[in-house]
């Protein structure tokens, strides 16, 4: 059996578990993809070719001997926030970032779980903005439109997915990092509930609004990386009880109550729905309505979340550029955030995590009368590359804010979050969000995957580089 892009995580195990495919094969083809296409989309920081193709060997001989792992020997990426050992954990930074001794809790599970790390994908600075463009690596593309951005901040994760480079990758999600570079690659990106795959070896992650989440082609692909990394370190201080995410994906959700949510949450600045984008989304609630449930319009009581997530995201910021070796490198947005986050580090910071139960018990009851929340994950497709980098902080902002203004209060709220591919706009790919309270992975799951059987977004591939992408699709 030759390797192909389109084998997914589960068919890829699959494949390995019946003899059908060497691991040695599927990662020699993922490494030379790799190297195809990094001087076009950019995808990688860090490709470990050496090192995987001899874990590839091992896993290997493991088979042979009869050994069985949900990944053994299937190749996949992370992250550039993730700890490999042996590698830089640069975080789209600039500067000499020494190899780390350890892998993050997240890799060593997925390590246990027989996966052969490829690399680790590129992302921007700090994971804050919604490109992944730097001078530390450069811009990462988008596999649909190599003029346009794949998204952030996991777009190198996206990117490397989406064009079949791996067949499923990690990624974290601190304002929509996971879901918004799926919605703009058309993939299923999962940020799971708070604490659900560890952040390890920090026990919160920007204040604990930042999750890593899974990147794939297909809800059982993102369901089965999500049951491999999931897990907690003995330190952890979020720990969610376990859930089956691959054994969600079969089960029938039911009739459910899904509240369609087209307003934006509060931003300080103004934030509109592109009508192209919204049709997209209000296409998504009526398959849903043919499949019966019940659909309606209605709006989170979202309040002023906004207040909290600032204080919260900045300090955070300044707390992992207090770990960077080169501090004067770092963007001068990025600086001033470290300033800001500083000051509101104190008093305004522990005002905005007593908030957070406040937020639970009030958008809780909204769940009281409906099941699941459907949303645009983006308010306008991916921007063009560039468009965002040499902007000024405030600037900045205020695109951030228009574009990705949907994805942010499930991660002051440190609940579970699924985008699902909506189709086109102008070739490009935009997403919906299906968005639940705490611990609905498994809901939302089978929601995801009770749709991708009727709408088949996964046999849609990106142009490969030279080919022309589609203009629009369903």
């Amino acid at each position: 059996m030759t390797p192909d892009r389109a084998a997914g995580l589960v068919e890829s195990a699959r494949a390995l578990a019946e003899g059908e495919m060497t691991s040695q094969a599927l990662v020699a083809d993922a490494l030379a993809r790799i190297e195809a296409t990094q001087g076009s989309l950019n995808a990688f920081r860090v490709v470990r070719a050496e090192a995987a193709l001899a874990e590839a060997r091992a896993a290997d001989e493991r088979l042979a001997s009869g050994e069985r792992l949900p990944l053994l020997g299937v190749p996949v990426a992370v992250k550039d926030d993730m700890d490999v050992a042996g590698e830089p954990t640069a975080f789209g930074c600039r500067g000499e970032f020494p190899p780390v001794a350890e892998d993050g809790e997240a890799v060593r599970r997925l390590r246990a779980a027989g996966a052969v790390i490829v690399g680790k994908t590129n992302t921007c600075e700090l994971g804050q903005w919604p490109f992944t463009e730097g001078p530390a690596f450069g811009a990462t593309r988008n596999p649909w439109d190599p003029e346009h951005t794949p998204g952030g901040s996991s777009g190198g994760s996206a990117a490397a997915v989406a064009a079949g480079l791996v067949p499923a990758a990690l990624g974290s999600d601190g304002a929509g990092s996971v879901r918004i570079p799926a919605s703009w690659t058309h993939l299923i990106g999962i940020k799971p509930q708070r604490g659900r795959i560890s952040t390890w070896p920090r026990g919160e992650s920007f204040k604990g609004i930042t999750v890593n989440g899974t990147l794939a082609r297909t809800v059982a692909d993102a369901a089965l990386l999500l049951d491999a990394a999931a897990g907690n370190h003995p330190r952890d201080p979020h720990r969610p009880p376990a859930v089956d995410a691959s054994a969600a994906v079969g089960r029938d959700p039911g009739r459910l109550r899904i509240a369609l949510s087209l307003k934006p949450p509060f931003t300080a600045v103004p934030a509109r729905l592109l009508p192209e984008v919204r049709a997209k989304v209000v296409e998504l609630a009526a398959r849903l309505a043919e499949l019966g449930h019940h659909v309606e319009e209605a709006d989170p009581p979202y309040g002023r979340i906004g207040l909290t997530f600032v204080p919260r995201a900045t300090a955070g910021i300044a707390e992992w550029a207090a770990d960077v070796p080169s501090p004067a490198l770092l963007d001068p947005r990025t600086r001033s955030a470290v300033r800001l986050g500083r000051l509101l580090g104190g008093p305004p910071l522990r005002a905005a995590r007593r908030a957070e139960a406040v937020l639970h018990r009030r958008i809780g009851r909204f769940y009281e009368t409906y099941d699941v929340v459907l949303a645009p994950t983006t308010a306008a497709p991916p921007p063009r590359i560039g468009a965002l980098a040499g902007l000024g902080g405030f600037a900045t902002d205020r695109a951030m804010i228009a574009a990705c203004p949907y994805a942010w209060p499930w991660n002051v709220l440190g609940w579970p979050g699924v985008n699902i591919p909506a189709g086109f706009v102008g070739g490009l790919p935009v997403g919906g969000q299906l968005l639940g309270p705490a611990h609905s992975e498994p809901l939302l799951i089978s929601l995801a995957a009770q749709l991708e059987s009727e709408l088949r977004w996964h046999e849609l591939w990106p142009p490969q580089q030279g080919e022309t992408a589609p203009v629009a699709t369903g």
